[in-house]
């Protein structure tokens, strides 16, 4: 089953599926290796690992399609992307749509902020006129090559005029062809219980950093029938704290050997970025090259 297939039929299963967020190619293999069946890889993440700035509206498609490109390499499970408000009108979210599948994301959101796009978690929000996400969803299901892509539409309207508005953004968004609809900032247990029979689809609910202490108990959004929770921004806040944590006692005890338990060990490190795999293919082209020029000289 390919990447797509497999986001698909996660979201469709029983139960809660887990997918944290990865900010670069590292932490998405890291998340894999933990047993995560799927990866979420977000805007907030990918501006802060990549520019360190906050999530403003700063990068580009180009810039979104080849970060996502490196993290879906580096991993074999389903990579769920930003796709920001679709980085400009119909024609680019169109072009958008062919880079990151060229990229090898297994589905993307896009929302309907105005642009410049900032994270939802932020103030300042404004949203565009409904028929303008329409239409850009219709260019998007146009542009899909592969129909297992997942197209999901979000709309940050919740925060500016009230859930009742992002509902119906949703149930617009869903008879547009949009694969799956979020209203953000719908976060209390009953607003989501009240989505989840009023938005047909999958819902994916979202515990991040940047809400907050907005903080969910997962066994209650199981219980009410949500497919998937994401944690876009889990691994660099972690991240972050580590290196802040290890550079500090560097700089404290001015000694290698103190940073001892804030360092991955070696082994485990090239464990986890296959270098003994590595090496073995290139023996084994080595060995597979030196057999043909011996074959070629007892010829």
């Amino acid at each position: 089953m390919n990447v797509r297939k497999k986001l698909r039929a996660l979201l469709a299963q029983p139960g809660l599926t887990l997918m944290p967020g990865a900010y670069d190619a590292m932490s998405a293999r890291i998340i894999e290796a933990q047993g995560f069946e799927a990866v979420t890889a977000g805007g907030y993440a990918a501006v802060g690992s990549m520019l360190a700035q906050p999530d403003t509206g700063q990068s580009n498609m180009r810039d979104y399609a080849d970060h996502y490109a490196r993290i879906c390499a580096a991993v074999e499970v389903p990579v769920y992307v930003d796709g920001d408000t679709g980085f400009g009108g119909v024609n680019n979210a169109r072009q958008m749509v062919r880079g990151f599948e060229a990229a090898g994301v297994a589905g993307f959101f896009i929302s309907d902020q105005t642009f410049p796009n900032r994270c939802g978690y932020l103030p300042g929000k404004q949203v565009v006129p409904v028929e303008q996400m329409l239409a850009k969803i219709k260019a998007m299901l146009d542009a899909r090559r592969d129909p297992d892509l997942l197209i999901c539409a979000r709309t940050d309207a919740v925060a500016i005029e009230g859930l009742n508005a992002g509902i119906e953004r949703c149930q617009l968004f869903m008879e547009a062809g949009a694969d799956m609809a979020k209203p953000m900032g719908a976060d209390t247990i009953d607003e989501i219980k009240r989505v989840l029979r009023e938005v047909p689809g999958p819902h994916m609910a979202t515990i991040s950093q940047a809400a907050g202490a907005k903080h969910r108990d997962l066994n209650e959004l199981e219980a009410a029938g949500v497919a998937a929770v994401s944690f876009p921004s889990v691994a660099l806040f972690a991240a972050a704290q580590a290196v802040r944590h290890a550079m500090a006692a560097l700089k404290r005890d001015r000694s290698l050997a103190a940073l001892g338990d804030h360092l991955i060990p070696l082994p485990d490190y090239y464990e986890l970025i296959g270098l003994k795999a590595q090496l073995a293919r290139e023996e084994a082209y080595d060995r597979a090259a030196a057999a043909l020029v011996s074959k070629r000289a007892a010829e």
